[in-house]
């Protein structure tokens, strides 16, 4: 699709990115070269209890890690990032290195805010609320999906009302992100899928949105063509593959970051919050649905994605655009991940009120399609249940 004349942006990267296997080792060179000492080392408890990866990257830290937070649970909850930052405190932490998925990387960009501003993590929720830069982070993702290493926002469950909550700010981009392809050996094949899913829907939405703009969109599709290309040989080990999916992810969220995401998230945080459902998994789900959707109004965009899916031989971009959604759900399944509602437990009876809740998420407001009633949320929850 063309751009307009009056084509504007602002795209903003401050990341340093590392690529390789065995980059991790080179941690503590990137914490000196910021200047810090003393890192929180934050790690997911499932990494921590099942893995080596904690303890070997604790190692390679050497005398540069404070200390170890390893109690980061998926769905990270408030309670988890102020007690975090207690203990960084207490271990007088001058930066964070985050290890795991998502949940890991923004309970660490909570922790750098509270490190930096004091309070707790609640008093920050929104977007634009810092007005300085805040403690050092170095982000190393164990995922393949969230791109959490390269984005401003932090997304934190307040576990007592069941709500995902939405901390944006660019003070709060990681410094540095460490992709090591090594660390995603022990991923679980469905785990694989669901965060590539992730990205995946990352790409999308970013192509999709109205604040869209060709550098978001260029990192989109290549994302997009490595995840189609090597979603399936990383699902079953290959490691190679399970790197370009890390490459794709940083790139989707690169992508995301600039140009932000739309309904399937929003519904993907309404439906992850309430029942349990892994964010991956959840946008898995919905995204053909959305995809179908939004085809009215953005034909033309979901006909490049096709074109990045790989298909080809149709003239007619509208039709192009449902095949993409096509595609995207084949995909899914391909990967043996469930692709409606009622196959994870989200009732039928409390669609409406998902509906409801979806439609004050941030993230609708950048939904290819304008959606301004929770009517049509609820159209897209039917029909993907």
């Amino acid at each position: 699709m063309a751009y307009s004349k009056e084509l504007n942006f602002i795209h903003y990267s401050p990341t340093k990115i590392i690529y390789g296997f065995g980059v991790v080792k080179d941690a503590p060179v990137e914490l000196n070269a910021l200047g810090c000492k003393r890192a929180l080392l934050v790690a997911d408890k499932d990494l921590s209890t099942n893995t080596d990866i904690v303890k070997r990257v604790k190692e390679y830290l050497g005398e540069n890690c404070a200390g170890v937070y390893d109690e980061v649970l998926p769905d990270s909850g408030l309670h988890i990032v102020d007690k975090g930052a207690e203990i960084g405190r207490s271990l007088g932490a001058d930066s964070v290195v985050s290890l795991g998925g998502g949940s890991a990387i923004d309970t660490a960009k909570g922790i750098a805010i509270l490190l930096k501003e004091g309070g707790r993590i609640s008093d920050y929720e929104g977007f634009q609320m810092l007005s300085r830069k805040q403690t050092p982070h170095i982000a190393i993702p164990t995922t393949c999906g969230t791109g959490s290493e390269v984005t401003y926002v932090a997304v934190i469950k307040d576990w007592e009302n069941h709500r995902k909550l939405l901390f944006g700010d660019y003070n709060i981009i990681p410094d540095v992100a460490i992709l090591d392809p090594e660390l995603l050996k022990t991923l679980p094949p469905k785990l694989v899928a669901a965060t590539a899913m992730d990205a995946l829907t990352h790409a999308i939405e970013a192509i999709t949105s109205p604040q869209r703009e060709p550098v978001a969109d260029g990192l989109g599709l290549y994302a997009i063509r490595l995840i189609k290309d090597n979603i399936i040989g990383a699902t079953k080990g290959d490691m190679e593959k399970r790197g370009m999916l890390l490459l794709a992810s940083n790139m989707a969220g690169i992508a995301f970051s600039n140009a932000q995401v739309g309904l399937a998230h929003a519904i993907a945080h309404t439906i992850g919050a309430r029942y349990r459902i892994h964010h991956g998994l959840a946008n898995s789900i919905v995204l053909p649905y959305v995809m179908k959707f939004n085809n009215s109004v953005v034909f033309e965009e979901q006909a490049m994605i096709a074109d990045a899916l790989g298909i080809r031989g149709v003239e007619d971009k509208t039709q192009l655009g449902l095949i993409a959604s096509d595609a995207v759900l084949k995909l899914a399944t391909e990967c043996g991940l469930p692709t409606r509602l009622r196959d994870v437990n989200v009732p039928e009876s409390e669609l409406v009120e998902c509906a409801e809740i979806a439609l004050t998420d941030g993230a609708i407001v950048y939904n290819g399609r304008p959606v301004s009633d929770a009517s049509e949320v609820l159209e897209v929850l039917k029909a993907a249940y």
